[in-house]
């Protein structure tokens, strides 16, 4: 379980956010441009400091405001896929891929190398050169090179944004399958409402910084049911 209770203050945005993420579970993190969806998300890898507030993942607490405790990135456990794959241009695919299992050590790993590339449709690109894939290709790769370094939490921001129509749905295919697969929670950040009900366990709703709702599946789609379209995919 993910229990989130955060504030922080970012210029003329107050971003307030206080939710909750089952293990396993994928909760999307949903809302128009400028809601404050990236900030959350930067909280809790430890990128961006919360002014007050917690951070609490399976026991562990991550931040908490009143005690001081505020653990660096790298002692979070926490996977993060960006918009963009970010591959180690220098590293072959399988290179890439070895890194994320380097991030942890050896008694505290649950990720298997096979099962993630097998997960992903890895199998033909280990020897390839970031250069030579396509973009949803980078993105399979970055994913599996975030599961290898076995995580305690799933972070995504819109990693299907950069992709063309067709590259999506391949990758979004492949994620469906993780999120039957994965036995962690998930924080998956998208306004787009086809990648949500596909994925999706709940979803968490911001607007101007404010996370103002935490819904069902179901409820969000009822909700889309007597939304504008144009609203709806967050325009």
């Amino acid at each position: 379980m993910l229990a989130v209770n955060l504030v922080k203050r970012l210029g003329p945005l107050m971003v307030e956010a206080s939710f909750s993420c089952r293990s396993p579970g994928v909760t999307a993190l949903s809302g128009p441009s400028g809601a404050g969806k990236t900030s959350v998300v930067n909280m809790l890898a430890g990128l961006l400091t919360p002014d007050e507030g917690s951070i609490v993942l399976e026991g562990r607490t991550l931040f908490d405001s009143r005690s001081g405790v505020n653990l660096p990135p790298e002692r979070r456990r926490v996977g993060y896929v960006f918009q963009e794959g970010r591959l180690f241009p220098h590293l072959s695919v399988r290179g890439n891929l070895r890194y994320g299992l380097r991030l942890t050590p050896r008694p505290e790993r649950w990720a298997d190398f096979d099962q993630v590339v097998d997960l992903l449709g890895l199998g033909g690109l280990l020897e390839r050169w970031p250069g030579r894939l396509s973009g949803g290709e980078k993105q399979r790769v970055a994913i599996g090179r975030a599961l290898l370094a076995s995580p305690r939490l799933l972070l995504m921001d819109e990693p299907l944004a950069s992709l063309d129509a067709r590259r999506k749905d391949e990758v979004l295919g492949y994620l469906a399958r993780l999120a039957g697969a994965l036995s962690i929670p998930t924080v998956y950040v998208s306004h787009q409402p086809e990648e949500i009900l596909r994925l999706a366990d709940c979803v968490a709703l911001m607007e101007n910084g404010l996370l103002g709702v935490q819904a069902g599946i179901e409820e969000f789609r009822q909700r889309l049911a007597r939304t504008p379209p144009s609203l709806a995919r967050g325009d």
